[in-house]
């Protein structure tokens, strides 16, 4: 049978990961790298076996035609080269965060839905047999209906204004980095209406946001969600119910959870012991639905990938809100006072 190829625009770190992915999984390959730079992209095809490398992504797709595009580049750059992959016919998986903002998301969604092409954001955790058992446990009502979930995620960046974490050229900000896995896998395991959300963030001051806090009303659920790139938190989410609880360590890339009865009795453990690399299923899931004709995937539909966009509307303005109220309090100051701050 002819192998399902795979493209590749970006040659960092997750697209290493990408690659041994593809490696582990039978009738597809990666066929081709491209890079802003012909030699990083030559390095990463030889250190990775793909036979071969462009330093232009418009000349892989035109010459290549691949069965799909990998996006792997900061997320300045996802909306674009997806509009490129749409426009050359090329059904596209692309990393999380997808979008920098809803408008993104609903321009490229009505092109792929115009020209009829898979699109799907690459967000793994919720692929994770750890995620999959907790959705399970929720679903069986096992701590009976979820009455509160607290999420953190978070961890100390390298402090260097130009890296991907802090600069805003490349799309940086906790949100897009790690408030994406928070909500999403959020709303995957609940499952649920969502009422109302307020946002609150911190900013550094290149511009991006370090510090998230989301509070989100369910139907039935109160949802807490921080996530850090300037704190060093307890990573771990943890669903409460009449019944007891499910505690999920480090929820983005979960190996295990555990269930724990109202008396702190542990009921079940959960461990993944056959995982090696949990890009496999995302990408499974894509050959499936790229095969099967379908334009987007039931674990991570556009409306999910839509509404997380929508999520980062709303922490940016909260800046412009922030920004604009501070002006109006320095307008309202007694005259010869503005020297002073």
């Amino acid at each position: 049978m002819k192998k399902f190829r795979f493209a590749i625009l970006g040659a960092g770190h997750i697209a290493r990961q990408f690659c041994d992915a593809v490696s582990r999984i039978d009738g597809c390959e990666v066929c081709a790298v491209a890079s802003k730079s012909l030699a990083r992209a030559e390095n990463f095809a030889k250190e990775n076996g793909v036979e071969s490398y462009y330093d232009d992504y418009e000349t892989l797709l035109e010459k290549e035609r691949p069965d799909c595009a990998y996006i792997a580049v900061t997320p300045n750059d996802h909306y674009r080269l997806s509009v490129l992959c749409v426009n050359h016919s090329v059904p596209v998986l692309c990393e999380k965060a997808m979008f920098q903002n809803s408008e993104e998301a609903k321009n490229l969604y009505a092109l792929a839905s115009e020209k009829k092409i898979f699109i799907m954001e690459a967000l793994w955790s919720r692929y994770l047999p750890a995620v999959q058992q907790v959705k399970r446990w929720v679903e069986q009502e096992k701590i009976g209906k979820p009455t509160v979930l607290q999420c953190n995620i978070g961890f100390l960046a390298p402090d260097e204004k130009e890296n991907r974490y802090f600069n805003p050229k490349l799309g940086g900000g906790v949100a897009k980095d790690i408030t994406v896995y928070a909500y999403e896998i959020t709303t995957f395991i609940l499952n649920q209406v969502i009422r109302d959300i307020s946002v609150s963030a911190t900013w550094s001051d290149t511009g991006v946001d370090v510090t998230n806090h989301v509070s989100i009303c369910f139907d039935d659920t109160l949802a807490d969600l921080l996530t850090s790139f300037v704190a060093q938190l307890e990573e771990q989410m943890v669903i409460y119910g009449r019944f007891g609880k499910i505690v999920l360590p480090h929820p983005h890339y979960a190996s295990e959870a555990y269930l724990y009865g109202n008396d702190g009795e542990l009921k079940e453990h959960f461990v993944d012991q056959e995982t090696k690399n949990g890009f496999i299923y995302e990408i499974q899931d894509a050959i499936r639905c790229i095969q099967a004709g379908k334009l987007e995937s039931d674990v991570v539909p556009w409306k999910d990938t839509l509404a997380c966009a929508k999520l980062f509307d709303k922490i940016n303005a909260s800046c412009d809100e922030k920004a604009l109220k501070t002006i109006e309090d320095i307008e309202a100051l007694p005259d010869g006072t503005r020297a002073e701050l």
